[in-house]
């Protein structure tokens, strides 16, 4: 299963650190020992998409010059980002709304998800300018299952049209 690459924009490496350990959770010896043991007794587990947790490959700017720059990158290398998280506030450079004016210059498909406890900007005057598709929202310190929710929503959408 391929990686879905998610890019990070936060001028805080520890709001860094906290994706990473949310999104990319480490798998510990023992429950790599207890799966193997359960695949043993009872076979391999069936695959449909709910038994298939999808694995992220994060990565970080810490401005949003260089997000941009990774971002550029990223499509120029045909190995675009299905998402990024965005922090409203990171001085001394761009904010997080003149980084995503740059960002949709360069994909302007790619989901954004603000991130901030600051919010200098209503969301209806961030919708009058970007609109709300591939935009979302969402408040620090964010629960971690929200998150990953967000995510998950935002990197496999579901499809609609099926009965």
């Amino acid at each position: 299963m391929e990686k879905k690459r998610i890019l990070v924009i936060d001028d805080a490496e520890a709001i860094h650190k906290d994706f990473y350990r949310i999104l990319c959770p480490e798998q510990r010896e023992s429950k790599q020992e207890l799966a193997l043991l359960e695949e043993a007794l009872f076979g391999p587990e069936p695959s449909t998409k709910e038994a298939v947790r999808p694995t992220f490959e994060l990565d970080s700017a810490f401005q949003g010059q260089e997000g941009l720059a990774k971002v550029q990158a990223a499509v120029s290398a045909g190995r675009p980002y299905a998402l990024t998280f965005l922090d409203y506030r990171m001085p001394p450079g761009w904010n997080g709304l003149e980084t995503l004016r740059h960002l949709r210059k360069v994909a302007p498909l790619l989901p954004v998800v603000l991130c901030s406890a600051y919010y200098d900007y209503s969301w209806e005057d961030i919708v009058r300018e970007f609109g709300t598709e591939h935009l979302v929202e969402l408040r620090k310190p964010f629960n971690n299952q929200v998150l990953q929710q967000i995510t998950l929503s935002l990197i496999e959408p579901q499809d609609v049209s099926a009965p």
